[in-house]
């Protein structure tokens, strides 16, 4: 699994390995039903501490991504409650979209954008 990490970014290390997680599961390179790496694993694979590693598949857990469990690790099993997910994912666009009206992006300009990343993910 490829993870790139900014260690000189201002965004902290278990967000970005995060997002990194939900781009790969977005673009099917990491596939529903798949394991990821133990934490251990990812820790030493991306040169991070195992605490860090740890705080991220708890998260994606809680954000109905993975599952954990003691046999089989961090396991991407996907919650599929749409209701759910479209309410997140409102709460998560206002602040985007805050920070787009505050820098004079235009509705058309944000919608371009969400096409465009539609576009890269395959128009699912």
């Amino acid at each position: 699994m490829l993870v790139r990490i900014d260690f000189e970014s201002d965004v902290a290390l278990y967000i970005q390995l995060r997002d990194q997680i939900i781009m790969g599961i977005a673009t099917e390179t990491i596939k529903n039903g798949e394991s990821l790496p133990s934490v251990r694993q990812m820790a030493e694979e991306i040169g991070i501490n195992m605490h860090t590693v740890n705080k991220t598949y708890a998260l994606l857990r809680e954000e109905g991504f993975i599952t954990l469990d003691r046999r089989n690790g961090a396991v991407v099993k996907l919650d599929v409650d749409k209701i759910k997910a479209v309410k997140c994912l409102k709460e998560d666009m206002k602040v985007v979209l805050a920070k787009a009206i505050a820098k004079n992006i235009s509705k058309e300009e944000a919608l371009e954008v969400v096409n465009e990343i539609y576009t890269e993910y395959g128009d699912l």
